[in-house]
């Protein structure tokens, strides 16, 4: 691959790398015959585990409250071929991958996107260290992080409580800022549920919307009792 292209994929990454060598290795799909047996098979397999640890470390600094298999079931969406070939595609990776004769870097399968993203995390690690290829993931996958948690926690919770508050009040929740602590790049919040003109105890998240539905879970097991009290 030209110095050109090796360059436009570096801006691509966001990364300038110290020796380009492994970012030419991650490039080279094993169909491409033309780079004397180089591949990168290897950096997959490397990049693979790197991915999974900064995914569960991440996972389990920011939930303290997710039991373990939620977060074993967050952390498999969020690592799953989709997911890192939809990352690797809104990268514009594929026009970077060396692959062999017949195949089209334009329409390149999801599994060959996805396992490319995983080699360029070990290209990072391995020019880098970890905490570029830790930032590189997050970058990537924060987003991915947040849509999965917000999804489990409103079809758990946040509905749940909307449904069971129209139900036995006749209004609807509404959800309140009532703090917030970190810097700017990792900040967290505090929201409360409110209901009619009750705040109730706030719960703590690392963006508006997990919180919402953090403070949805605990609002709605505490008036699941009650209103069962209620009818006994």
């Amino acid at each position: 691959m030209s110095d050109e292209a090796l360059g436009a994929c570096e801006e691509a990454l966001g990364y300038t790398f110290k020796d380009r060598e492994w970012l030419h290795r991650a490039l080279v799909h094993s169909s491409d015959k033309l780079n004397r047996g180089v591949c990168n098979e290897r950096m997959e397999f490397l990049g693979d585990s790197i991915l999974g640890t900064v995914v569960a470390e991440h996972l389990f600094r920011e939930y303290p409250d997710f039991t373990e298999g939620r977060l074993t079931k967050v952390k498999s969406v969020v690592v799953s071929r989709s997911v890192l070939a939809r990352c690797a595609a809104d990268l514009g990776l594929g026009r970077f991958i060396m692959v062999g004769p017949g195949m089209s870097s334009e329409a390149l399968p999801g599994t060959i996107l996805a396992n490319t993203f995983e080699a360029v995390i070990a290209a990072l690690y391995l020019d880098g260290g970890i905490d570029v290829a830790r930032g590189f993931v997050l970058a990537c996958l924060d987003p991915e992080i947040d849509k999965v948690v917000e999804d489990r926690h409103a079809k758990n919770y946040k509905s749940l409580l909307q449904q069971l508050v129209q139900r036995q009040e006749g209004i609807t929740p509404t959800y309140r800022i009532i703090d917030a602590r970190g810097p700017d790049h990792a900040k967290e919040f505090c929201v409360a549920a409110v209901i009619g003109d009750e705040a109730t105890e706030g719960a703590w998240g690392p963006s508006k919307k997990a919180a919402e539905q953090l403070a949805a879970e605990n609002t709605y097991q505490r008036l699941l009792a009650a209103y069962d009290d209620k009818d006994d």
